[in-house]
C-alpha cells in the first residue's frame, strides 16, 4: 500500500512544481491577452491547484487510517471527493482539447 501513496504524492508535487513554474515563466511566443486571458489562467491554477489539495486531504486522511488515528468513513468521503475533482478536472481538459481541435479546424 505505501507504493500507491508514494505515487500519488509524487505526482501532487509534480503538479505543484508545474504551477509553480508555469506561473513564473512565461512562454516565450504567448501573445499578451489583457481582455481577460490572465483571469482565466488564474481560474484554471487555482481549479488545479484545489485538485491536488483535495488529493492532499484524501493521502493524509489515508496516512492516519493507516496509522490508527483515522476513521474509515472520512478517508471515504475524502476519496470520492478527489475522485469527482479528478473526474471533473478530466471532463474540462477534455472539452478544452474539442474547442482547440475546432478551431485549429477553421478555414482561415
Amino acid at each position: 500500500m505505501a507504493l500507491p501513496v508514494t505515487a500519488a504524492t509524487t505526482a501532487y508535487a509534480n503538479v505543484a512544481k508545474l504551477l509553480n513554474n508555469g506561473a513564473a515563466k512565461p512562454a516565450v511566443n504567448q501573445v499578451a491577452d489583457t481582455t481577460g486571458g490572465n483571469e482565466f489562467a488564474k481560474l484554471l491554477g487555482q481549479a488545479v491547484q484545489g485538485v491536488v489539495d483535495s488529493g492532499r486531504v484524501s493521502d493524509a486522511k489515508a496516512m492516519d487510517l493507516v496509522n490508527g488515528k483515522g476513521d474509515m468513513v472520512d478517508v471515504v468521503t475524502a476519496i470520492s471527493q478527489t475522485e469527482l475533482a479528478m473526474d471533473t478536472m478530466v471532463a474540462v481538459r477534455d472539452r478544452v482539447i474539442s474547442a482547440y481541435e475546432e478551431i485549429m479546424r477553421m478555414p482561415i
